[in-house]
């Protein structure tokens, strides 16, 4: 199964990047989404490239937002797509069945259409308002996950869900309660002085203090 916390990507520049995701698998991190929007593909592949490389050191998984293609070219673990990226089936095609294709909802109705089209995970959100993104969906908030996860259930829907947006580990206890299998953060450990500690606690609110 996935791992229950993924840590999405910040930086502007290439070094930004690199430090931040350097520091993040060494304080306990075993999923990376690497998010760098709207770079010149030549800083793309420099930091795609470095990524792989401590990814693989660290045993991590190495997801790549939106470019399907550069996950291509750095046999990237697998791709996360957003709800105005390329089409799941299409990026399918181009990875093959054995990558993980995570996607974007916002609605249950998301849900329904990104599981149909082929995707192995959800990153549903978001949970609350965050500056990590621009041109933001609607809030979903405490209620609207369980609302989406009682209708998740009732469908027989069964994929591993993710919240996303403005989570604080004081967040997180409820929302395990919904149902969701892991979340999807940047900030709080990006802007963090105290990671391993704060990657810990997060892990353990994830798994129960279950040993990982």
């Amino acid at each position: 199964m996935y791992n229950k916390l993924q840590y999405i990507s910040q930086g502007e520049s290439v070094e930004e990047q690199l430090y931040n995701i350097h520091s993040a698998l060494d304080n306990g991190c075993d999923w990376i989404q690497m998010r760098f929007k709207h770079q010149k593909p030549k800083k793309a592949f420099a930091l795609a490239e470095s990524v792989k490389f401590l990814c693989e050191e660290y045993l991590a998984n190495f997801i790549i937002n939106d470019d399907v293609h550069l996950a291509k070219q750095f046999n990237a673990d697998g791709i996360h797509l957003g709800l105005s990226d390329m089409g799941v089936a299409e990026a399918r095609a181009i990875l093959g069945k054995t990558k993980i294709i995570g996607a974007t909802a916002n609605t249950f109705e998301d849900i329904v259409k990104q599981v149909n089209n082929g995707c192995d995970y959800i990153g549903l959100g978001p949970f609350k308002f965050t500056k990590t993104k621009s041109n933001l969906s609607p809030i979903i908030g405490l209620d609207g996950y369980r609302s989406i996860i009682d209708k998740m259930k009732d469908s027989g829907i069964e994929i591993p869900l993710y919240a996303i947006g403005g989570i604080t580990l004081e967040d997180l206890e409820n929302l395990v309660q919904t149902g969701i299998h892991g979340i999807a953060i940047s900030g709080i450990i990006t802007k963090s002085d105290q990671k391993s500690k704060l990657i810990t606690e997060l892990n353990e609110k994830l798994y129960g203090n279950v040993i990982i």
